[in-house]
């Protein structure tokens, strides 16, 4: 336990679980892997002053990343506890006592984590983006996905998403490398030169279909390859055989994993997910890292709403606009909204909502009852 002023002090968690509908129907990536509605969990932290910090955390399914929304709630019963008596003003205090408590499932962490950002946030009278180092831009570019299906299919999405104002995609690949390679070019030919391209196999190819991939691909404008192998050992032996922009993911778990894949000249950008780092005390070490050395960001979370997005937000703020390629806001790919669809996008780019904390009002009446309350 830390002492500190009793008013920033832990004394309540209330858990919450609600659903997260995809808005295009179905949400598809690789190796048949599908979504239309997704369970999300929220958390809230009150402190002793009765100022409560809001964070959501929203697992892709069961088979994208080790993790799911179960596994949430049995981490949550070994370390909401742990916080009680906490001082949320000391955020290493709060990293310490949930590693004391539970070793490793970062994503489970990563939303009390920023729960207490929040809650810190507002004791304070400050947006996160203050406490994540300051405000860097106003307003910052968004991407949106577009689920593997059809070449056609992908071209009209796309189509549809940049006559809204977006100008970069991220395509669902990672199938039949010739089938992909029609799937990229239709998108390319619907685009125009301003539009930026990411092909996401989410490591979907083993090396020979990888390599079968890069070479039927090569030469396409505006395009970037994203996580096509599952190991960095695979994409580090692909890299050497083609000149494409790689943008790593689903591989980078930490620092380690960072400065490993750096190293092996692996990478030229990296996509940088909240919640599988461990949230935003790890993320902005990683953010700051990858600024430094000169990789560019994707900014964003493995999935949820408008909390999820707050998060996001705060953290896109305080990114310098030269290291961000772009954010998503997946409150625009659901359709519940606990935060009155806050913050919100405009033309293709996005900005933070403008109160403390995360800067948004959770209506709780929306969350429903507790599932589980501790303290």
């Amino acid at each position: 336990m830390v002492l500190g002023v009793n008013g920033s002090r832990v004394t309540e968690v209330r858990v919450y679980r609600y659903n997260l509908t995809y808005a295009h129907g179905t949400y598809v990536m690789s190796q048949g892997r599908e979504v239309s509605t997704l369970p999300s969990v929220v958390v809230a932290v009150t402190a002793g002053d009765g100022l409560t910090g809001f964070a959501e955390v929203c697992p892709l399914g069961t088979t994208y990343l080790p993790g799911f929304a179960g596994g949430v709630m049995a981490a949550l019963e070994e370390l909401a506890p742990a916080l009680f008596g906490v001082d949320v003003t000391s955020l290493g205090a709060v990293s310490q006592a949930m590693e004391l408590a539970l070793r490793g499932h970062g994503y489970a962490k990563s939303v009390l984590d920023v729960a207490c950002w929040d809650l810190l946030g507002k004791i304070v009278g400050v947006p996160c983006h203050v406490l994540l180092g300051g405000r860097r831009q106003e307003r910052f570019p968004l991407y949106v996905a577009v689920p593997l299906g059809s070449p056609q299919e992908m071209a009209d999405f796309a189509g549809r998403a940049e006559a809204e104002g977006i100008h970069r995609f991220q395509l669902k690949i990672g199938g039949d490398p010739a089938e992909d390679a029609e799937r990229v070019r239709a998108v390319v030919e619907a685009t125009g030169d301003e539009d930026v391209i990411v092909a996401d196999a989410n490591g979907g190819w083993r090396l020979q279909d990888a390599t079968l991939a890069v070479r039927m691909l090569e030469g396409l404008p505006r395009l970037r390859l994203e996580q096509p192998c599952p190991t960095i050992e695979e994409c580090v032996v692909l890299r050497d055989r083609t000149s494409m922009p790689f943008v790593l993911d689903e591989v980078i778990t930490d620092v380690a994993s960072l400065l490993r894949c750096y190293q092996a000249g692996v990478m030229d950008a990296v996509n940088l997910k909240i919640s599988r780092v461990g949230g935003l005390a790890a993320a902005r070490t990683i953010r700051e890292l990858a600024e430094v050395l000169g990789l560019r960001l994707t900014i964003e979370d493995t999935w949820g709403g408008d909390l999820t997005t707050a998060a996001v937000s705060q953290l896109a703020a305080s990114t310098s606009p030269e290291a961000l390629y772009a954010a998503s806001f997946m409150n625009d790919w659901t359709l519940e909204h606990v935060a009155g669809h806050e913050p919100s996008s405009k033309d293709g780019w996005g900005t933070v909502a403008p109160g403390p904390g995360l800067g948004v009002e959770v209506d709780e009446t929306a969350l429903g009852e507790p599932v589980r309350r501790f303290g």
